[in-house]
This record gives C-alpha cells, sequence and structure tokens, in this order.
C-alpha cells in the first residue's frame, strides 16, 4: 500500500508547530461559533494561484471554491449536480458574504486548451472540453483577431472568462437581487503567476488595471 505523501505530513507538522500554535485561540473560536467570512472567492483549481496565498489571507477571512478557469456556470435549477452553484448558494445565502471576486490567473491550462483543442479529450468523458464550453465563441473571436500574438491571446481569454463569470453571476437570482440592493458586490481580478501582479478589473468598463 503506498504510504501517504511524506511532504504533506511535513508541512502539517510545520503548520502545526507554527501557524496553529500561534493561532490555536483563532482556531478554536472558529470551531466553536463557525465560519462568517465576508469574502467568497471563486478561482482555479491550478496549484500555482492559491487565493489564501495571493490575498494572505487569516483562517477564516476568505470563503473559496475553485474549479478549472474559475468559471461560474449559468444558472441552471434542473436537479442535475451543480458544485460549483452550490458553494455559490451556501455563501450567498447561507453565510451571507458581502464580495464575491471572480480571480483569474495567468498561464491558465484550462483557457490554453479552449485556444488550442487537440482532436483527442482527455478521456472519454471529455468533462474539461464540456466545461470549458461556455467561452468556446470568446475563444473563437479572439483567435480570429490576427493582431493578437499567442501569449496576447491567453491573456485576452483570461480575462474574458472572469467577465463571462461576473456575467454568469448575475443570472442567479438572489445574487442580482442582493447586487442590486447594495447587499452584495461581484468583482473580477487576474493573477499574473510569474510577476505576482494582481490586475483588478473595472466594474464598469471590464477593463483591468495592476493594483498598487
Amino acid at each position: 500500500m503506498t504510504s501517504f505523501p511524506g511532504s504533506l505530513l511535513d508541512g502539517y507538522r510545520s503548520f502545526k508547530d507554527n501557524r496553529y500554535a500561534r493561532e490555536h485561540a483563532l482556531y478554536r473560536s472558529l470551531a466553536e461559533l463557525g465560519q462568517t467570512p465576508e469574502i467568497m472567492i471563486i478561482a482555479c483549481c491550478d496549484s500555482r494561484s492559491a487565493p489564501e496565498t495571493i490575498f494572505d489571507a487569516a483562517v477564516g477571512e476568505i470563503f473559496v471554491v475553485r474549479n478549472v478557469a474559475n468559471l461560474v456556470p449559468p444558472y441552471e435549477p434542473d436537479g442535475a449536480c451543480h458544485a460549483t452553484s452550490a458553494a455559490l448558494e451556501f455563501a450567498v445565502q447561507s453565510l451571507k458574504v458581502r464580495h464575491i471576486v471572480v480571480l483569474g490567473h495567468g498561464r491558465c491550462g484550462g483557457i490554453r486548451a479552449v485556444l488550442h483543442p487537440t482532436a483527442e479529450p482527455l478521456s472519454p468523458g471529455d468533462f474539461v472540453g464540456n466545461w470549458m464550453k461556455p467561452l468556446r465563441p470568446a475563444a473563437g473571436a479572439i483567435t480570429d483577431d490576427g493582431r493578437l500574438t499567442g501569449a496576447e491571446q491567453q491573456t485576452a481569454l483570461e480575462r474574458a472568462s472572469v467577465r463571462c463569470s461576473i456575467a454568469n453571476l448575475r443570472t442567479f437570482p438572489y445574487v442580482s437581487i442582493l447586487e442590486n440592493s447594495n447587499r452584495l458586490s461581484l468583482h473580477g481580478a487576474w493573477f499574473d503567476v510569474a510577476d505576482g501582479e494582481l490586475w483588478t478589473m473595472n466594474p464598469d468598463t471590464g477593463d483591468f488595471s495592476k493594483a498598487e
């Protein structure tokens, strides 16, 4: 039988001896009283773009859901399993978060797969291909623009995916109701893995500018 990854055990021991030792009172308080984060972050599951690390967040500070390419599907109450929609429902309706941030990032593999589709899916289920379908129209428009280099196309679609997810958030009735009554705010951001830079989205224009 394969043993549990040693690197994870080493990391756990370091956590227990250091961060937990310093913050044990906070952990116990959260265990007893429950979580009350004001911010939900919808991010990619890429190992290089962990929101808790990027924002140097404390335990209990942000509620995070991660999936391929930080996508939010449109509202579809069809009785099927919808993991991201379930997390959104819980964050908004139960935790009463005040902000939702869609966080994209550079060099996203899911985005690259849409821009450069292969003939064969990764598996017969083609879960990645089906998950990324909502971005295909945007990808087609970007690749048809001969003025953009490959790297520029990648960044353009990564940021378009953020705008797409925010648009889809507004198809959820409780999200749009709360946003229209100023009880919930939607935000977009993009993280440059190579340079460690965060770019935030202007809610009026959809343009991104570097955070200071």
